[in-house]
Order: C-alpha cells, then sequence, then structure tokens
C-alpha cells in the first residue's frame, strides 16, 4: 500500500469537499503464469501488488455524485438515475458501471463524492481497471451498508467492465486485487472462483516487472475475438469451456477449424496445465522449472495465440541471453505492457542498465523497470 498515494486523495477530497471520507486502496495484480486462461474457466497464478488505486469517498445530499480523477486533473458529476455507458468514456465508464451494476441487483446507492488517484502503470497489463472497479465497489458497499460479500463485489465488477466498457473480460483480475494475501500468490480456478494460497519465497531470485510503455487497449477487438474463438471450439467439442479438454480431445477436430483456431485452442489447453505444474514447482521449490514454465508460456503467448508484439519478445530474448534470469513472459491481454522476470536479486541493477540501453537503441523509446512487492487485497485504510 502506498502511504504518499493515499495521503494526496485524503488532501485532494478534503480541499474539494471539506468533508472526512472513507479511504480505500485497491491493488493491481500481476499474475506469475496462466493467461488468457481465466475466460476459459481455467487456472491462473495472479498475486496483488503494492501499486494500486486510493479511493476518497463519502455520501452526498447533492442531487448527483461527483468524481475526481486526481491524476487526469479531471471531475466528472452525473445523476444515479438512467445510467448508460459514455461512448469514449474512458474512467468514467468503470464508475458508472459499477454504479448500474449494484443499481441491477436491487441495492440502493445514493449520491457521493469521491476523489481517487493511482500509481498502476496504464496499459501494463497490471489491472487498473480491476482495481479501480473494485475500489468503488468495495467504498460504496462499505458506505452504503449493501451487506455485499467479497464474492459478489467482484463479478459486479466484472459485469462493469463487460456492460459499460465492452471488454469481455474473465475473473481473475477483479478477484486477485480483492482477495491478495501479503506476500502469497493465489492458485485461483477460475470455475469455482476459489483460489489456493502459497506463501511465495524465490529465495536469492526476485520478481521484475519491464513495461515497454507500448499501450494496449483491451477493448479492442483482439481480446474479444480471442475469447470468440474458444468458446466456438468448446461448442464444438461439446464441452462448457477449454478447461474440460486435452490435446488429444482437439485433435479430433483438428480437420473441422482453421489451424490459427487449433493453435490458440491448444495455447490455452497447455497453459492451463502450466499453471498446475507451476504449483507443484513452488512446493518444491524447483526454481529451474518455474523458469522454464514461464519461458514456454511466452513462447505459446507469442506464437500459438499470436497476442505478444515485437517490444515484448524482445525483452524475453535478452532476458533468455542472460544466465543470471530463471525466466521471462509477457504478462497480461498483450500487444504490449510488460514482461515478468524471475531475476538474481544481486544482478538487478546490471540487467536493468544493460536492458535499457538496448531496448532504447532499438525502438528509439524508453522501457521502464520496477519490482513489486506482493501484497493485501482490496482493504479500507484507517
Amino acid at each position: 500500500m502506498n502511504k504518499k498515494l493515499i495521503k494526496e486523495v485524503k488532501s485532494s477530497f478534503k480541499k474539494h469537499f471539506k468533508t472526512k471520507p472513507l479511504i480505500v486502496f485497491s491493488p493491481g495484480r500481476i499474475n506469475l503464469i496462466g493467461e488468457h486462461t481465466d475466460y476459459n474457466d481455467g487456472f491462473a497464478f495472479p498475486a496483488a501488488i503494492n501499486k494500486g488505486i486510493a479511493l476518497a469517498i463519502s455520501k452526498s445530499d447533492s442531487s448527483n455524485s461527483k468524481v475526481y480523477a486526481l491524476n487526469k486533473e479531471a471531475l466528472y458529476e452525473f445523476e444515479t438515475k438512467n445510467i448508460k455507458p459514455i461512448e469514449n468514456g474512458g474512467w468514467r465508464n468503470y464508475v458508472i458501471g459499477v454504479v448500474a451494476e449494484l443499481q441491477v441487483l436491487g441495492k440502493r446507492v445514493g449520491n457521493f463524492n469521491s476523489v481517487f488517484a493511482g500509481n498502476i502503470p496504464g496499459g501494463a497489463g497490471m489491472s487498473s481497471s480491476a482495481a479501480l472497479e473494485n475500489s468503488f465497489v468495495f467504498g460504496l458497499n462499505t458506505l452504503f451498508n449493501l451487506g455485499l460479500s467479497k464474492h459478489e463485489m467482484i463479478v459486479i465488477s466484472q459485469k462493469a467492465e463487460h456492460n459499460y466498457v465492452g471488454v469481455k473480460c474473465g475473473i481473475m483480475d477483479q478477484y486477485a486485487s480483492m482477495f491478495g494475501v501479503k506476500k502469497s500468490a493465489l492458485l485461483l480456478d477460475c470455475r469455482a472462483i476459489a483460489s489456493e494460497t502459497f506463501k511465495i519465497d524465490f529465495t536469492s531470485y526476485k520478481l521484475i516487472l519491464i513495461n515497454t510503455n507500448v499501450k494496449h487497449d483491451l477493448s479492442e477487438s483482439a481480446y474479444n475475438d480471442r475469447r470468440d474463438v474458444c468458446e466456438k471450439v468448446s461448442k464444438l467439442l461439446n464441452i462448457d469451456a477449454l478447461r474440460d479438454a486435452s490435446k488429444a480431445d482437439l485433435d479430433c477436430i483438428k480437420s473441422d477449424i482453421s489451424n490459427e483456431d487449433y493453435q490458440k485452442a491448444l495455447f490455452v489447453i497447455n497453459e492451463n496445465n502450466r499453471v498446475k505444474l507451476f504449483s507443484e514447482a513452488i512446493k518444491k521449490k524447483d526454481l529451474k522449472l518455474l523458469g522454464n514454465l514461464l519461458y514456454q508460456s511466452h513462447e505459446g503467448l507469442s506464437t500459438n495465440y499470436k497476442v505478444s508484439c515485437d517490444e515484448l519478445d524482445f525483452l524475453v530474448d535478452r532476458a533468455k541471453e542472460n544466465p543470471h534470469i530463471l525466466g521471462a513472459r509477457m504478462m497480461g491481454g498483450g500487444f504490449g505492457g510488460c514482461t515478468i522476470n524471475l531475476i538474481l536479486k544481486k544482478e538487478f541493477k546490471n540487467f536493468k542498465k544493460e536492458v535499457s540501453k538496448n531496448f532504447r537503441a532499438t525502438f528509439e523509446k524508453e522501457c521502464s523497470i520496477y519490482s513489486v512487492k506482493l501484497s493485501q487485497g482490496t482493504q479500507i485504510v484507517s
């Protein structure tokens, strides 16, 4: 949790609304392995991180609600009646989507004033959108005593994204942001919407993220297209989701689908298996296997699922050349964002310098590199 961020949000709220707010912190997330498996009812391995969204919120006697986005210095006022998605509404759609989905459940949300800010790099694949949705649903639930469980809240966040932002996301981002556990990752079963907590200790290694600073927009058709392919193949296999398929099953219908669709479905089946192997490797403290699985995941995302890009592939190739890095892969929806790397702690500074220089020379732009800590999920800050 970031104290500086919380202080800024509190101070801005006081300046705008002159009252004492409720403060919520909702973290972003990383995903160790298990990409694009969540909307296939599969398995993933996410963790909440110490970057996120801080929200200050209080009830209002006014006839409308006010939301101030501190990072953008933008104030949005709206009435809670007759909410509709805003064309090119950006962050506003996440907020009003949550309010609208609460109303669909018959929950009465009164007017409120709020200020939020975040320190998750935009478009980095760390789920700033899920953190924003979760901060509002958690804040409104507390403020108006709506009596929702955390499980009910994350479904509201997910529906806000489906119906107001237009991204048919799975549940992983919202789950990891809401249920995160300090110094731990969650083996998430996306069908049961339940997880097992794994204490993470990479001994002399640590996780770093390298942001390509290439912006990807998940609401672009590519993400939804891949989901459509997975659903189409599942239908042909007469199963609920690709989680239930094996490679042998897929091979039975190989002649009925295009090679591109075959490769995409094969990626999901293999990635699901990798998540299970990853959890076993953590129990055995087999760091070498963990690293190999990360590289395999990237290879599948790049060549089978085709959601990588030149900048991401470049960073993973540089990691492979470095003997102090056990594994690396692209993380998130794809077409930009970050790679996640498992690196020897004492070699971090050298690698940071070297890879930044090479990236700049190749792409004529900067990449950003950060360490992250695994942290607690969405919570009220006293």
